[in-house]
């Protein structure tokens, strides 16, 4: 990455840390799992985060969604962890949601979400691990 390239991704960190409503796309019961993981870190440094699953149910005691659509309110930050290819279909729900901001974690991004992503004027941080970034988030709380 070129050096003005490297400066515009930190400042879409930077930017996606500071904002406190996360909607975490793959969460997991199996805390084992990244999505799980995920889920909870967001959790624990103090950030209002919602988890979608087709399957529903219930992750750390917080009500798990089946969609985007059914959320209870629109979340500022959707981070992905699901195959690419449910990753672009996200993408494109998080333009028709108006929602404007989304991580793709690593595994889960691809070039056509990133497209997908642009064509809506989304904000995305790709190629970024959010459990890397964990850190940042304590010290933006």
């Amino acid at each position: 990455m070129t050096e003005q390239a490297v400066a515009d991704h930190e400042e879409r960190v930077s930017r996606l840390i500071n904002l406190r409503s996360w909607a975490v796309v793959g969460v997991s019961q199996d805390t084992r799992k990244y999505g799980h993981r995920v889920f909870m870190a967001l959790l624990e440094s103090g950030y209002h985060v919602m988890g979608i699953n087709p399957k529903g149910g219930f992750v750390a005691g917080h009500r798990v969604h089946p969609s985007l659509a059914e959320l209870p309110e629109r979340p500022d930050v959707v981070v992905t962890v699901v195959p690419p290819v449910v990753t672009e279909q996200i993408v494109a729900t998080c333009g028709e949601l108006g929602i404007m901001n989304v991580w793709m974690q690593p595994g889960s991004e691809s070039e056509t979400a990133i497209g997908v992503a642009q064509e809506h004027g989304i904000t995305v941080v790709a190629h970024d691990c959010a459990m890397v970034r964990r850190k940042q988030w304590q010290d933006a709380s």
